[in-house]
C-alpha cells in the first residue's frame, strides 16, 4: 500500500528479458534498507525487489516484471535512461500525504494536451472509457504513481494542474502530449460503484 507521494526519482539501468523481465533501477534508496521481497511502487506499478546493491557509489534494486504487467501498464515504454517515479510502501504510523493507492494499476490513459497556467501546467489526459465513471472533479486518482486532484471532467477526458514542485519531484517535469501513463482510481470510488450495483 502507498500515498501517491513521490520519494525518489529513479533512472532505469538496463532492462533484460529472460522469461520476465528484469530492469534494474538506480536509485537514492540505501539498499540497506530494502529488503529482499519488498514492494515499491515504480510509476504506479507495485513491483518486487529482487536485488538491491551498490555499484561505484550507485544504488540500485532490480525487479522482475511479468508479460502481464507489461500488457496492462506503460511499463512497455521503459528503456535505459528512463526516469520513474519511486515510492517505498507504507508503514503502520507513516503519514498519508495523499490517499490511499494500492499499485495495481488500473488501465492507461494518455496525455492528451498540456498548457500553462501561472507556474503550473495544466495536464488533460483521456481515460479509458470503462475507467471514466470512477474519476469525478475533486476526486482523488493515482497517475504514474503520483496523488493528484482531479480538476474537471469532461466525458472520458480529466484535468489535473501539477504546480512547479511536482514537476521537480516527478516524472510529470518531463512529460509529453501523448505519452501513455499509468492510472489507477481512487479504491473509494470503486467501492462505491460497486455498492450502486448490488443495490440496482
Amino acid at each position: 500500500m502507498f500515498t501517491g507521494i513521490v520519494m525518489d526519482k529513479g533512472c532505469v539501468r538496463s532492462i533484460e528479458k529472460s522469461g520476465d523481465t528484469r530492469v534494474v533501477i538506480e536509485t537514492g534508496f540505501d539498499p540497506g534498507k530494502i529488503d529482499i521481497g519488498a514492494s515499491i511502487s515504480c510509476s504506479g506499478t507495485c513491483l518486487t525487489v529482487v536485488e538491491r546493491g551498490n555499484d561505484g557509489g550507485t544504488n540500485w534494486f532490480a525487479v522482475d516484471v511479468s508479460e502481464e504487467t507489461f500488457s496492462k501498464t506503460s511499463l512497455g515504454q521503459w528503456k535505459p535512461g528512463a526516469t520513474v517515479n519511486l515510492e517505498k510502501s507504507l508503514r503502520v504510523g507513516d503519514e498519508i500525504g495523499g490517499h490511499i493507492v494500492l499499485g495495481h494499476v488500473d488501465g492507461v490513459a494518455t496525455i492528451e494536451n498540456i498548457t500553462e497556467e501561472g507556474e503550473s501546467l495544466r495536464y488533460m489526459f483521456k481515460a479509458p472509457d470503462d475507467l471514466a465513471r470512477f474519476i469525478a472533479p475533486k476526486g482523488s486518482i493515482t497517475l504514474d504513481g503520483v496523488s493528484l486532484t482531479v480538476n474537471e471532467v469532461e466525458g472520458s477526458s480529466f484535468g489535473v494542474n501539477i504546480i512547479p514542485h511536482t514537476q521537480e519531484v516527478t516524472t510529470f517535469g518531463e512529460a509529453t502530449k501523448g505519452q501513455k501513463i499509468n492510472l489507477e482510481i481512487d479504491v473509494l470510488a470503486r467501492y462505491v460503484a460497486r455498492l450502486q450495483e448490488t443495490k440496482a
